[in-house]
Order: C-alpha cells, then structure tokens, then sequence
C-alpha cells in the first residue's frame, strides 16, 4: 500500500527462518514511506526460539545442548537531512533467556553471566541512501552508523552501548544482473556475554557463537534468468573477537557459501521473494525465504 503517490509503497508482512537445529524465529514487520520517501518508520515484533548444539561448549571439550528464548520489540524512526542523508532514532525491548536440560551446563552459564535479561535500549541513526530502489536495489550504496544505549533507568537489568556500522554497495552488469556486498560491523562497551555480538551469516543460528565484537563481509551475485526469474550465489566471512580473543585466528572466523532463487511478485516496485539454502563450518546450515533480497 502507498501512503502517497511518490513514495515507496509501504508493507506490512510476517516472515520467519527455520534451522536444522530445530531453531524457529519469526515475526510481523511494518515498512513505511511517506513524505516522497523523506520519512521512513519501521517496526518490528516478534520472538522464537534458537537451540544451540556444541561439540565443545565453552572451551571445555565437552558437548552441550542450550535453548535461547526470546520475545523483540524494535522501532526505527528516520527524516530526510539533506539529499541522500538521513538522520533517525531507534528504541528496541528485548527479553531473553538462555537454558539448559543439564544441570552442570545451567551453572556454567549462571557463572558466565549467559543466563539472559531484560533490555530496554535508545538510539541514533545516520545513514547515506543512494540505492535506486528501497526493494530490490540494483545501483547505489547504503553506509549507516548506528548506537543502542541500554539502561536500567529505561526498564532494563543491565547499562551497556552497542555500536554498529553497515555498508552495502550495489554494482549492475550484464544483463540486469547486481554484484552486491556489505560490510558489517558490531562493538559493545560493558557488555555481558548475553549482550554479545554474534554471527549474522546465512547458514548460521544467531546467538550460537559469541564475542564482545564481530565484523562481517559478504558477497552475492544476483544473476537474471529471464523473465521475473532469477540466481543468487554468495559467500561470507564472519569473524568474532575481543576478551583478549584475536579476530585473525582461524577458529574465530566463519566462513559462509550458498545458493538460491528470486522471482520478482511485484515488477513496478521490484518486489522479489527469495529462496536461500546456505552452508557454514562444522555442519551449520540453514534454508530461508524471504521477502526481499538478504540485504
């Protein structure tokens, strides 16, 4: 629906990601343009359930089992500065808990602080927008640089920042075919381990692998069949540092490598659904569907 002739047609959905972990997460979103696409809100609400399966939990050389369960709330607010620049709050709740079926396992999570919490948190936003298309961009370039400040004074348990850096460029070529990438980046202050960055790469369950920071880079070749029909291949690596833990080491990077299709369901506003299967290290993988392209 439009909520003005000039702007980008809004859209109110639900969506969901289901791993082999028996992992399910799902929500419903509202997306809205107006004012010629110089005032965008976005809302979230939605919650699931991520089952975690370590060979080694912790460093202990032991397996383990855990199950995360969480409930979100997030909104994000923009308004047009100047051209391409957009300035925005944020403010998100979060309920999180993390369990185990084994009792040594649950005392090993109360000692580190990953047993979850309640999380209230505002922000800021400035983000650059140059994408052709807010959909299915094909050209363009979106650089975003984002803060969360969550604090007890709000309604959480815990004081703690996150920071987060976002940049995606999108290069056409051929035949209508895109190269798209991102960069992404995640730095916290004070943090618990529940506060943690994680690996955000298709074929991964969130909240599985942890770290104070995390920096992301990603790949994807969009390529057009014909028609309304379309190819996507990608590959990512996601690395995870910090508590004296180096980036660079190879058991802190998670490589990602997948394929999958698009079909265009709304040509006039470049509305795609796509269907993802991804495959990262020691056995994670996940299959997605989606509206929209992963980024």
């Amino acid at each position: 629906f439009k909520l003005d002739p000039e702007s980008t047609s809004s859209m109110l959905g639900v969506g969901g990601t289901y791993s082999t972990t028996d992992s399910l997460l799902g929500g419903i979103f509202l997306r809205t343009y107006w004012d010629q696409d110089r005032k965008r809100l976005t809302v979230f609400g939605g919650g699931g359930k991520i089952n975690n399966d370590y060979e080694d939990f912790l460093g202990s050389g032991l397996p383990a089992q855990t199950t995360d369960t969480m409930k979100i709330v997030q909104a994000r607010y923009l308004q047009q500065v100047k051209n391409e620049w957009f300035a925005g709050v944020k403010a998100t709740y979060t309920n999180y808990l993390i369990s185990s079926e084994n009792s040594n396992v649950n005392d090993a999570l109360d000692s580190l602080g990953l047993t979850g919490f309640d999380s209230v948190a505002l922000g800021l936003v400035a983000m650059y927008d140059s994408r052709n298309n807010q959909n299915t961009p094909s050209a363009g370039i979106q650089f975003a640089l984002e803060n969360f400040a969550y604090r007890k004074a709000l309604g959480g348990e815990e004081d703690f920042d996150t920071y987060t850096m976002k940049f995606n460029h999108y290069l056409p070529h051929g035949n209508s075919n895109v190269l798209a990438y991102r960069i992404q980046g995640r730095w916290t202050s004070d943090a618990s381990p529940g506060g943690y960055s994680s690996v955000t790469l298709r074929g991964y369950t969130r909240g599985q692998y942890l770290a104070p920071h995390s920096t992301m880079i990603e790949f994807e070749e969009r390529l057009h069949i014909k028609g309304r029909y379309g190819v996507n291949l990608f590959a990512g690596l996601a690395s995870l540092y910090g508590d004296g833990e180096s980036g660079l080491d190879a058991d802190n990077l998670y490589p990602s490598i997948g394929l999958g299709g698009q079909i265009i369901i709304n040509k006039a506003e470049q509305i795609a659904m796509t269907f993802d299967v991804a495959l990262g290290e020691s056995g994670n993988n996940g299959i997605y569907m989606r509206f929209g392209q992963a980024f």
